[in-house]
């Protein structure tokens, strides 16, 4: 299993509309928000089929939850890497939980959720990774192997 992340500026991203990646991208947008980013996207001749989004204190993992709930009904998205500088798989662990059409009903150590809801739920099972310098989704550990820079920006790649 492969995953290739590219990190973007938002002066790039109209290139993205017009360029076809040989490979899928998990998009980080460096300057910008990604979610945005990706769905602006929409129509592509190769949409983002993963984002990369950093979970910090103004932009808690609830709320990512719901902005990767919402991009789902527009690209047809595969997975989301959750970053965050403190406790990423507990924050991985939240936007999981609320990506379900369940009630959810939870506690870690970065959130405490009772009866919640985010719906409607994606279309289909949306994979949710996190990142401590390493990818992971409970199962798989993928590490970095390769680092390129072009015109449209830098391009990770994790195995």
């Amino acid at each position: 299993m492969e995953r290739v992340r590219l990190d973007v500026a938002l002066a790039a991203w109209p290139r993205l509309r017009v360029t076809a990646p040989s490979v899928a991208v998990t998009l980080s947008c460096t300057d910008a928000t990604t979610v945005e980013v990706a769905a602006a996207l929409r129509g592509a001749p190769s949409e983002p089929r993963g984002v990369w989004i950093e979970v910090t204190p103004d932009y808690p993992a609830a709320l990512v939850a719901r902005d990767v709930a919402t991009l789902s009904w527009l690209i047809a998205l595969d997975h989301v890497v959750v970053a965050s500088s403190w406790a990423p798989a507990a924050q991985a662990e939240v936007v999981r939980a609320l990506l379900g059409d369940d009630e959810v009903n939870l506690t870690n150590e970065v959130a405490t959720l009772r009866g919640a809801y985010n719906r409607p739920a994606p279309p289909r099972l949306v994979t949710v990774w996190w990142f401590d310098g390493a990818l992971h989704d409970g199962a798989t550990t993928l590490v970095e192997r390769a680092r390129t820079r072009d015109d449209l920006g830098e391009w990770t790649t994790y195995a």
